[in-house]
């Protein structure tokens, strides 16, 4: 059960009823009797599938749940709770970077909870690391919890990925990728996003194992998965035993592409078998066709790092793999980057207390050139209706405003009013030198920091001339749609449309600058 109430209120009972209104649930009752004997028609969706109805599939990505928001806006989300209070998961492994194991614990079913088997995989390298220090106490009140610590070669870099891979009594497996940290914080007022594969069922001698590593494939994400898990276990045994579960697992059920970051140098001469960072990303979009229109691509998160005083690596190595394409010669996108003001997390569910988990620098004379040539394109979160010229527009509503972003989204959109999408990648990754990897040097060699992990999707791996559009405050595109018989997938967006840029004025959320002015809570922010 969710920790939250997604049932409808039960209705209460009548004390006494209106003249007439006897009779008529006594009709009603005579009709239900009848009705047992007649014979079983299909049910509505099957009578609509044959009437012709459009074909229609949910958003392959979900949001998460919001405490402080109406029941309205939050359809279809999803809680911490509905992923691991299934009494049927035997075993789980959590990758993050902030842990609580309280908060993962009681997430579990109760009946379950001590014995389910628990690994973390952390980051925290340093012996004497206060959060590794902490982690360990927190550990010792569960025997049925294991801690393992990531292996970290690079000084700058982070254990930053974010995924949930359950094994369940039912033999099938889970892998559900996220972007939110193990904190009660990040569960509760921010907007976040995930990712669920499918129960995944054992291979057996009937299992149709697809030989194709072609990007989207089942196949091609399980080689790239168990890549992934294996980076860690290069100076010793971290992910070993579960790389060897997996194995056992029938990833053909999957539409999807993981795209991942671990640290460490890559050469882009090897062959490699699966890519890191955006070496990875731009050879997983030269796999996707995109329409020839005018499409711009929005980069949506909750941290932008320092990138250079010029935007060479942003525009030279960065927006270049993301321009990749299946398409000989398709139209250059139009970048646009959203970030918070100020004013947004003020206004936000948890005030200035938000704006601890969203970060740029804007202090130094290096990062004040950054953000020169980031501010055309800059983007707010919460547009709250009003165009950059002050005109009131049409809204798209998320239903997200309040719930300050820790969600990272890059979506390809076809066309400048954003009616629907070349692709969408749902990532643990900020926009960072750290988590893409730095421009190629000399060598050809390409050096990530961090250890990141997303999923990309896009319109082709559903079904021939499906599209994708965006959907908001749910997960289904609407019935009436037309796309010629074709199949329309759903794209949950976090944010709404249209987007309103930055006004001259207007400067990003920096946690590390003091502002007087209180937020909706009365609190002002000051930092030392």
């Amino acid at each position: 059960m969710a920790d939250h109430n997604h049932e409808p209120p039960s209705k209460r009972r009548r004390i006494s009823s209106e003249p007439g209104e006897q009779s008529q649930a006594e009709e009603r009752q005579k009709l239900v009797h009848s009705s047992l004997s007649r014979p079983i028609s299909p049910p509505p969706l099957r009578r609509a599938k044959e009437a012709g109805a459009p074909k229609i599939r949910p958003s392959p990505f979900q949001l998460t749940w919001i405490r402080d928001l109406p029941e309205s806006s939050n359809v279809d989300t999803v809680s911490l709770r509905d992923i691991l209070g299934d009494p049927l998961i035997a075993e789980c492994w959590e990758f993050n970077y902030l842990h609580d194991l309280d908060f993962l614990m009681e997430a579990f079913d109760q009946d379950v909870r001590g014995l389910v088997r628990v690994h973390v995989v952390h980051g925290f390298w340093k012996k004497d690391d206060q959060s590794r220090l902490a982690l360990k106490i927190q550990a010792e009140k569960y025997p049925n919890l294991t801690l393992h610590t990531a292996f970290m070669p690079e000084m700058f870099g982070t254990h930053h990925s974010k995924m949930l891979v359950l094994i369940r009594h039912d033999s099938t497996a889970q892998v559900v990728i996220h972007t939110a940290n193990m904190i009660p914080f990040d569960w509760t007022n921010m907007a976040q996003g995930l990712w669920k594969s499918p129960f995944l069922p054992l291979l057996n001698d009937r299992s149709l194992t697809s030989k194709s590593t072609e990007p989207g494939s089942g196949a091609k994400f399980k080689i790239d998965l168990i890549n992934y898990l294996k980076s860690y276990d290069t100076r010793r045994t971290v992910c070993k035993p579960l790389t060897e579960q997996l194995q056992k697992y029938d990833f053909s059920q999957i539409r999807a592409t993981l795209i991942a970051s671990v640290p460490g140098k890559q050469s882009l001469a090897d062959e490699e078998e699966t890519l890191w960072g955006w070496p990875g990303l731009k050879h997983a979009l030269g796999a996707v066709p995109v329409r020839d229109t005018k499409p711009e691509i929005v980069i949506q998160i909750s941290s932008i790092a320092t990138l250079g005083q010029s935007d060479k690596w942003l525009r030279e190595t960065f927006f270049k793999a993301l321009s990749a394409a299946k398409s000989s010669a398709p139209s250059e996108p139009y970048f646009r980057i959203m970030f918070p003001t100020a004013d947004e997390i003020r206004r936000s569910l948890n005030g200035y207390r938000s704006g601890s988990a969203i970060h740029i620098k804007i202090q130094s004379a290096a990062q004040i050139k950054q953000l020169q040539y980031l501010h055309p394109m800059l983007c707010h979160w919460a547009g709250d209706g009003f165009s950059s010229e002050g005109h009131s527009v049409q809204m798209s509503d998320a239903g997200r405003k309040r719930a300050a972003p820790h969600i990272k989204t890059y979506i390809r959109f076809t066309d400048t009013e954003k009616s629907s999408i070349d692709w969408i990648l749902i990532t643990s990754a900020n926009l960072s030198k750290q988590a893409w990897g730095e421009a190629a040097n000399a060598h050809g060699e390409v050096r990530v920091c961090s250890y990141e992990i997303g999923v990309l999707v896009w319109p082709e791996l559903f079904g021939d001339k499906a599209i994708i559009m965006p959907t908001f405050k749910t997960d289904m595109p609407p019935y009436d749609i037309e796309n010629g018989g074709n199949l329309v997938v759903g794209a949950r967006m976090p944010y709404d449309l249209p987007l309103t840029p930055y006004a001259q004025g207007d400067v990003p959320w920096c946690a590390t600058s003091s502002y007087r002015e209180p937020d909706w809570a009365g609190e002002t922010w000051k930092t030392e």
